[in-house]
């Protein structure tokens, strides 16, 4: 079996991560797989270092009609028994419409949870049987935009155990971002874009610095909200209470020395960030958005908080700041649940039986 992946985005973000984890693991399956993507980006390289097929085509948004026809190519040339999409923004359609002009099955993943009026949906997903959702949350969109629950399949995102299995070097860690090790570490890992709820964070810890002298928050991610949050760090007087660490592609082998790591996000599909933080065994705080509801089990892994409250997102804080023995114990049941509930051969198995059932029937 060959299933041809198609993925747009062009820095390894959750989506994309997600993406290297199901061709790593599907190649285990002895399943073919070649992956489209633009050209010069970053899952490209990640993909074509782990053995995988690539082929890197032009992409200049969803108003590039042509791309249309360069996937249509690269489909003739590689004749797969089932396209998968990844990506929105044009590229969902348009991967659709050269599956159907081929004849090939096609199977799309949606990963965000905002609504969309039913006549787009109808558009968007037309040409796909089924959808996968990653998360219980986005299936309710997908219901509540009009399609049929047969069409919708969950499959959860999953995070890679076996990148956490080493404690952390915390010395390093400390070095790294000029910490002390009295210092309380919060840390937020997202795109630095309006959703993310940023904002509600800083508006947090400026109540929080007053009692804890020694907190500091590490904002990993780029995006084009930087400007604007950095402005507000000024604003609050935060400038040595926060760092902004940018992009790290290293950042799993540090999310471990976090004391808490916080993701104030006002829609997600499920929450790549908040699996990796579980796997490493820090506890989260979190709005209870979306699939955020999935990923983090309240009181059990981590607290959830309603979305948009500032002064509970703080006292769910100094909840765990005040208690190192709820950290530790939060932490490790998120370990075990990801290890029982979100593992990527668990995914992969779910993606392989579904392929399969496609090209059956």
């Amino acid at each position: 079996m060959k299933v041809l992946h198609v993925e747009t985005g062009r820095q390894l973000y959750g989506g994309p991560q997600q993406v290297l984890y199901l061709l790593a693991g599907l190649q285990q399956c002895s399943i073919d797989n070649v992956l489209v993507c633009p050209q010069n980006s970053a899952i490209a390289k990640a993909a074509a270092e782990q053995g995988v097929a690539v082929r890197t085509v032009s992409y200049a948004g969803e108003h590039d009609l042509r791309f249309l026809f360069r996937l249509n190519q690269v489909l003739r040339d590689e004749r797969p028994d089932v396209v998968h999409c990844h990506s929105r923004r044009g590229a969902d359609i348009y991967a659709g419409l050269a599956a159907r002009q081929l004849g090939i099955p096609a199977v799309i993943s949606r990963r965000v949870d905002n609504p969309e009026p039913r006549w787009l949906a109808a558009l968007r997903y037309r040409f796909y049987t089924p959808v996968i959702a990653i998360s219980e949350a986005i299936k309710k969109v997908l219901l509540r935009a009009g399609l049929a629950d047969d069409r919708v399949r969950v499959i959860h995102d999953a995070v890679a155990m076996e990148n956490f299995a080493q404690k952390p070097d915390c010395e390093i860690f400390r070095r790294e971002f000029n910490l002390d090790e009295r210092d309380l570490v919060l840390g937020i890992t997202a795109q630095l874009i309006a959703r993310k709820g940023h904002r509600y964070l800083l508006q947090a810890l400026r109540v929080l610095k007053a009692n804890y002298p020694q907190l500091k928050l590490l904002v990993f991610g780029q995006g084009p909200m930087e400007a604007e949050l950095k402005s507000q760090v000024a604003e609050l007087e935060l400038q040595d209470t926060v760092t902004f660490a940018g992009f790290r592609d290293d950042l799993d082998d540090y999310l471990g020395c976090l004391d808490v790591l916080v993701h104030p996000a006002l829609a997600e599909g499920m929450g790549v960030a908040v699996l990796k933080a579980a796997a490493a065994g820090v506890p989260v705080v979190a709005f209870a958005a979306g699939g955020v509801q999935e990923a983090v089990a309240h009181e059990v892994t981590g607290l959830l908080v309603a979305p948009g409250d500032v002064d509970g997102l703080a006292l769910a804080i100094t909840r765990l700041l005040d208690d190192k023995s709820m950290r530790t114990r939060l932490g490790e049941a998120g370990r075990e649940r990801m290890r029982e509930e979100f593992s990527v051969a668990t995914m992969v198995k779910r993606h392989s039986e579904l392929y399969r059932s496609v090209i059956d029937e």
